[in-house]
C-alpha cells in the first residue's frame, strides 16, 4: 500500500488491493447520476437506472469499510438529480457538484453510451421529479451495515440562480456521516466554533418547575451561559470556489477540512475513492494527515498531484 499516492484506475479494482483495517477515515464525492460523461471507461454516474447507480457505489463502499479500522468513519457528499422525459434529447438533470453554477445540467444525447429518458420512466420516474439520490444512497449504506449518524447540509451562500419558474433555487447538498462501528474515532474538539454568547448570568435549572418531577429539582449539565466555543452545528455554510484548471467540480477546501480534524487524527490516513482534482488530498496534507486516492483519468491526477505539490511549504509549521 503507497501512502501519499493516487493509484489511477477503477476505484473499486484498487480498493480490493488495500489491506483490512489500514485506514482512518474516508472523505469522498462520486461522480453525481447523470451529470457528465467524464470519457473515461468504467466511471460512475452513467448506469441506466439510480438504482444501479445505488448498487454500484454499495459495492464500492463495502470495500471502504473493509479496508477502514474499526473506529473508522466515512464522509460522503452526494447531490440529487431530477428524471427528464423531453422528447428523449436528455437522460436526466442533474444539479452541479460543488461548482458556482447551480443550475440544472443536461446531458446530450450520445453523450451518454447506456441510458436514455425512456429507462427513467420505465422505471416510475415520472418527467421533473426529483429522484432522491442521497436518500437513497444513506439508506443503502445503512442496509449494509454501516452506522448512518448524521446529514450534514452543505449551505451554499453563492449559488447562480435556476432558470425554474415552478421551485426554488437549489442551494444545498448533503455530506452523510457513516461509521464502521458504533463507537468511532471523532474529534470534536477539533471543530468546535466560537460561541456567540459569552453570558454569565445564572440558569435556574430547577426542572421540578417545568414538569412537576419531585425529588429531580437540578438539571445536569450547564449551570452558567459563559462559554466561549460550541459544537459544530449540523449546517455548514461554505462558498464554492471552482478551480480554473479542472474544469469541473471540486471540493472546496473549508468543507473538507472539519470533516478531516473531526474524522482522522494526526499522521493518520485519509482515503478519497474518487479523487478527482485531489481537494482532499490537499487539505490531508496541510493539516498533517497522510492521504490515499483512486482516480480513473490521468489527466486528473496531474492536475492533483500539482495542487498537492504546491503545498510543501505550509507542511513547516507542523513540524
Amino acid at each position: 500500500m503507497k501512502i501519499n499516492h493516487i493509484y489511477q484506475g477503477d476505484s473499486l479494482a484498487t480498493l480490493k488491493t488495500l489491506p483490512d483495517n489500514s485506514i482512518n477515515c474516508c472523505i469522498t464525492s462520486p461522480p453525481y447520476y447523470g451529470l457528465r460523461d467524464y470519457g473515461v471507461d468504467g466511471q460512475i454516474g452513467l448506469e441506466e437506472t439510480p438504482e444501479q447507480f445505488i448498487n454500484k457505489l454499495v459495492e464500492i463502499f463495502r470495500e471502504v469499510v473493509r479496508i477502514l479500522k474499526d473506529d473508522g468513519t466515512l464522509w460522503v457528499n452526494i447531490g440529487d438529480s431530477y428524471s427528464s422525459h423531453k422528447d428523449c434529447k436528455s437522460v436526466g438533470q442533474t444539479l452541479a457538484k460543488g461548482t458556482s453554477r447551480e443550475t440544472a445540467h443536461e446531458m446530450e444525447l450520445g453523450k451518454s453510451r447506456v441510458r436514455d429518458s425512456k429507462m427513467l420512466k420505465s422505471q416510475g420516474y415520472k418527467n421533473k421529479d426529483l429522484i432522491g439520490i442521497p436518500w437513497m444512497l444513506a439508506f443503502a449504506l445503512r442496509a449494509d451495515g454501516w452506522y448512518l449518524r448524521q446529514d450534514i447540509i452543505w449551505h451554499k451562500p453563492n449559488p447562480m440562480p435556476e432558470s425554474v419558474q415552478d421551485r426554488c433555487t437549489k442551494a444545498h447538498e448533503y455530506v452523510f456521516l457513516l461509521s464502521k462501528s458504533q463507537k468511532y474515532y471523532y474529534d470534536i474538539d477539533a471543530i468546535k466554533e466560537p460561541a456567540t454568547s459569552t453570558d454569565e448570568s445564572e440558569r435556574d435549572r430547577d426542572i421540578s418547575k417545568l414538569n412537576n418531577t419531585p425529588g429531580r429539582t437540578r438539571m445536569a449539565g450547564l449551570k452558567t451561559n459563559h462559554y466561549e466555543m460550541k459544537n459544530k452545528r449540523s449546517v455548514w455554510s461554505v462558498p464554492t470556489k471552482p478551480y480554473r484548471e479542472a474544469h469541473f467540480a471540486t471540493f472546496p477546501e473549508a468543507l473538507i477540512e472539519p470533516m478531516i480534524l473531526a474524522g482522522c487524527p494526526k499522521d493518520g490516513i485519509v482515503i478519497d475513492p474518487f479523487m478527482g482534482a485531489g481537494t482532499t488530498a490537499v487539505v490531508a496534507k496541510k493539516n498533517h494527515r497522510n492521504y490515499i486516492g483512486c482516480e480513473l483519468n490521468e489527466k486528473y491526477i496531474e492536475i492533483a498531484n500539482k495542487r498537492i505539490d504546491s503545498v510543501k511549504v505550509n507542511l513547516e509549521m507542523f513540524t
